[in-house]
């Protein structure tokens, strides 16, 4: 009969490593989970040999290098459904790093798998890598291993991260068009600037026509921009990785909020963004379990914002000297009156988590709205930009033209 090496733990979590001799994997497994252990590995001993000889004639290819979102959330859904369905641990990891097309999450879950397979849980094992695994899947992970409750939790990570997919896609869908159009009107006066514009100069000098005013400012300006066309480019990009560099520092990522958040409109947007991150990341934590101050320390860390992880810090020393959540947040001014009302109810019923998640879907609505809407209302907008933009150029371009016909006419 063969020979099979498992890893499981207890009730306790502590880490139990054996040999068994049986007729098939699918005896041992089912024996494992009757008495009642979470199964992390189970291998054939002379399959696994064999196998691991095999594996070395494989040649990955992979179609991108960095982690994306996408790859974690088919990572947490893959995950989930085969431990759901009694798949050891060990053996999903190794049948989803197989798989995943990302080279750095290959190597991570590698790694993951190594671990784990020498006595670390889950959570400690993607602890190693914050770059692709950060507190919030750290926290989870450790609640869901604390309670049995893996695939439940994997489940509700999986889709809060399917809707923050569906609104990050939303949000950059509203601005790029905006963002292409105004590319085109830019790159349709540097046309005129650096070759229509001398062109049309030159035939103005050999008729010795008398230009008018307006076409001379435009001529003028277009000779500076052709002369110092790549000053320009340099400049503008200069200016460009100045701004982002100055943004990372603590002091200029805050500056840079406090612009945005006072902005007309946008300011309006941003906020309600911001609102909704918070939210549905506290939505999942306590709905998975996560003590309160816990949940706030890692919102805090997560939100990726300074001014709100300032007003989250405050929120957690006001709960852990023993108000209540809704409390301290209407005293800081930045949550919305409605949010706020709808958080004192969660508490007042016990069902803060619920609430919090209809919070953070209802503001993902509405920024979702204001998006689509911003799209239209910018379209017609850009396209009277781009046509009194080229209607200018080309009207200082043949206004000199006019001028000379009235004057042969008028000979």
């Amino acid at each position: 009969m063969p020979k099979f090496s498992y890893i499981v733990k207890d009730r306790d979590g502590k880490t139990i490593k054996d040999v068994v001799t049986e007729n098939s994997q699918e005896q041992v497994v089912a024996k494992l989970q009757k008495e009642g252990y979470f199964i992390i590995s189970v291998k054939e001993l002379v399959a696994m040999k064999a196998g691991a000889k095999s594996a070395k004639k494989n040649v990955r290819k992979y179609t991108h290098m960095g982690t994306k979102l996408e790859d974690m959330v088919s990572f947490a859904r893959q995950l989930a459904t085969m431990l759901e369905s009694g798949v050891p641990l060990i053996r999903s990891i190794n049948v989803i790093q197989s798989q995943v097309e990302c080279k750095e999450l290959a190597l991570v879950l590698t790694d993951v798998k190594d671990r784990v397979e020498n006595g670390a849980s889950l959570s400690q094992a993607i602890a190693k890598h914050p770059k692709v695994f950060n507190t919030f899947w750290v926290s989870l992970i450790e609640v869901g291993e604390a309670s049995g409750t893996i695939p439940v939790v994997l489940g509700k990570l999986t889709f809060y991260m399917e809707q923050q997919a569906h609104f990050n896609s939303t949000i950059i869908s509203g601005m790029i068009y905006p963002g292409v159009l105004f590319c085109v009107c830019m790159g349709a006066v540097a046309f005129f600037a650096l070759f229509v514009g001398p062109r049309f100069e030159a035939i103005f000098t050999t008729m010795h026509a008398e230009l008018p005013a307006f076409t001379v400012l435009v001529l003028g300006i277009f000779k500076f921009v052709k002369a110092n066309f790549l000053l320009l480019i340099a400049g503008t990009v200069g200016g460009v990785w100045s701004f982002l560099q100055f943004i990372k520092t603590y002091h200029g990522r805050t500056m840079w909020e406090q612009f945005l958040f006072n902005a007309p409109v946008v300011g309006g947007v941003y906020r309600l963004i911001i609102v909704e991150r918070f939210t549905g990341q506290m939505a999942i934590l306590i709905d998975a379990g996560v003590p309160i101050l816990y949940a706030l320390d890692i919102a805090e860390r997560l939100v990726d914002n300074n001014t709100c992880a300032l007003i989250v810090n405050d929120i957690k020393e006001a709960v852990r000297e023993g108000e209540l959540l809704v409390a301290p947040m209407e005293r800081s001014g930045f949550f919305p009156g409605m949010a706020v009302q709808m958080i004192m109810v969660g508490e007042e019923t016990g069902e803060l988590g619920k609430m919090l998640k209809h919070v953070a879907t209802y503001y993902q609505e509405q920024v979702e709205t204001y998006m689509k809407r911003f799209s239209t209302i910018i379209e017609p907008f850009m396209l009277v930009f781009m046509g009194a933009m080229i209607g200018t150029i080309v009207l200082a371009m043949f206004l000199p033209m006019f001028n000379l016909s009235q004057i042969n006419t008028g000979a």
